[in-house]
């Protein structure tokens, strides 16, 4: 049986604006059965979310009326807390944050996240990394925080040596998305939107995992939020069950 996850990230950089916009989309989520995982980054460029902050309150009742939250990193920047040890460490770039850690500086930094994410009273055993990646030592500060589920861009997985993993590649805009010249971009979109419903279709048609994934500044593009929509329903039209991301890494799935 094929599953179908829908995820939103982006907000905590967002405006009001991008909040309506997200309002919008769960809506029409809600309309077609369909749960939302919001991917919450705790703190942004005005510093940490805070208890009663609008997106806060947001978020909370979504998650009462079945939506879930993961943990979605700390701050997206490329330095973990405090400073480098050494140059040996590869560095992939801001907002890839946890793709290079090693294991106490992805500590130090989850525990950052989670006191943050506490103090809002939001909570979450799941983690997905800015941009999907996640170092090996950034597995292991997870397993040592109790986590149970990292959805990375391949799978969804079960932190520890033991790990289980369920294989599932993330389908969204950004992993289709090419350097265009401004006379290509509407073309480039209608690729973008094909590329999407087709792997969708073929997924869900396989009775594979269908991660569809969005941010705030694609909500912007009101062709991008058709062209999600039109890949929601080609998957529940292909027989995929809506769900949300954590409790899908069941012990019986063989390591990926």
């Amino acid at each position: 049986m094929s599953t179908l996850l829908v995820s939103l990230s982006g907000l905590t950089d967002g405006d009001d604006a991008d909040r309506a916009r997200a309002a919008a989309f769960a809506a029409e989520l809600d309309r077609r059965g369909v749960p939302l995982t919001h991917l919450v980054q705790p703190r942004g460029p005005e510093g940490p979310l805070r208890r009663g902050d609008d997106l806060v309150r947001w978020i909370a009742g979504r998650i009462r009326a079945g939506d879930d939250l993961l943990l979605h990193g700390y701050d997206h920047t490329a330095d973990p807390v405090g400073s480098w040890q050494n140059g040996a460490v590869p560095r992939f770039g801001r907002r890839t944050e946890f793709g290079a850690l090693p294991r106490h500086e992805a500590v130090l930094r989850l525990t950052a996240a989670r006191r943050v994410l506490a103090a809002t009273g939001l909570s979450t055993d799941g983690f997905a990394p800015p941009r999907w990646t996640a170092s090996d030592g950034t597995l292991d500060a997870l397993h040592d925080h109790g986590f149970a589920l990292c959805a990375d861009e391949t799978a969804l997985r079960s932190p520890g040596p033991d790990g289980r993993a369920l294989k599932a590649r993330v389908l969204s805009f950004r992993s289709v998305e090419v350097r265009l010249r401004p006379a290509e971009r509407p073309a480039g979109e209608r690729w973008r939107a094909r590329a999407l419903l087709q792997a969708a279709g073929r997924t869900a048609e396989r009775g594979g995992t269908v991660r569809i994934a969005l941010r705030a500044k694609d909500l912007r593009k009101s062709h991008r939020v058709d062209a999600a929509l039109v890949a929601i329903d080609a998957a529940r039209g292909a027989g995929a069950v809506p769900a949300v991301h954590r409790g899908l890494v069941a012990a019986d799935v063989p390591a990926a």
